[in-house]
């Protein structure tokens, strides 16, 4: 899909409430406080069945956010995120034109970080809240055009279009282009991490630039509250949130955020 037919797909997935699979949502629009003396905008995103298998109704303590990219499109994306049964979800999404849309609550918990996670599946996916982002991910370039994983088809964009996506110096997981994220989904993931940050006391700390990249140690994981990313729990096969992400823009935008020295 171009990223400029985007924001119409979105529009699409809100006046119709239907995914990609067919399954149909009610979606109505939130607000709450973020504690910070905000006000959090979102959409309670829930299915009209009332079918709530894909998560896990068990209240845990939470010291970590997550944060993915979910390497497709929002329709795409709530319809992976809310498979029956198949309890591989999270909470929240933000769409491209920052939408908030909540799918369960974040005091329960899903898997979300996959096998072979450092620190262990279950106890991670327990503790953390992740976060997707709708972005299609890593791109491929065929001749002028940026194409997605799915298909050299897939036309994201032209080469030419620098601000839809970034093209690393140095290959990420052996991967050269990445899609940029949109202002909006920066500003609101920015009032979802104040809000989820003051809910349940997470420490508004971020790794530092070295770390922010690579895979951490068991301890490190284990140790560390606050802000991280997929990749700090996979050796390989995941690439969000990516080095197209700008996290001094994201931290610029949480008050009272700080960097850990691990």
């Amino acid at each position: 899909m171009k990223a400029s037919s985007i924001l119409t797909h979105e529009k699409s997935f809100f006046k119709t409430g239907k995914d990609s699979h067919g399954k149909q949502f009610i979606i109505t629009p939130k607000s709450i406080p973020t504690g910070d003396g905000e006000l959090m905008n979102y959409f309670d995103c829930k299915r009209q069945n009332n079918d709530d298998s894909f998560y896990f109704d068990e209240i845990e303590k939470k010291t970590k956010i997550v944060l993915h990219f979910t390497a497709g499109y929002l329709k795409g994306d709530i319809a992976q995120l809310t498979i029956p049964s198949n309890n591989v979800s999270v909470p929240f999404v933000i769409a491209r034109d920052g939408s908030i849309l909540k799918l369960w609550s974040s005091k329960y918990w899903s898997y979300h970080l996959g096998r072979g996670a450092i620190g262990g599946n279950t106890t991670m996916s327990k503790q953390t809240i992740g976060i997707e982002l709708s972005n299609i991910g890593f791109l491929k370039r065929i001749g002028d055009n940026l194409v997605s994983v799915y298909s050299d088809t897939d036309i994201y964009c032209n080469s030419k279009d620098t601000n839809l996506y970034k093209k690393l110096e140095t290959p990420f997981r052996q991967e050269n282009y990445f899609a940029t994220f949109t202002k909006k989904q920066y500003h609101s993931l920015a009032i979802l991490i104040k809000y989820l940050t003051n809910e349940y006391k997470i420490a508004r700390n971020f790794l530092p630039v070295h770390k922010r990249y690579t895979t951490l140690s068991k301890t490190e994981v284990q140790n560390f509250e606050g802000i991280l990313s997929h990749i700090n729990y996979r050796v390989s096969g995941k690439w969000d949130i990516g080095e197209a992400f700008e996290w001094d823009q994201l931290i610029q935008h949480v008050d009272h955020a700080s960097v850990n020295n691990l």
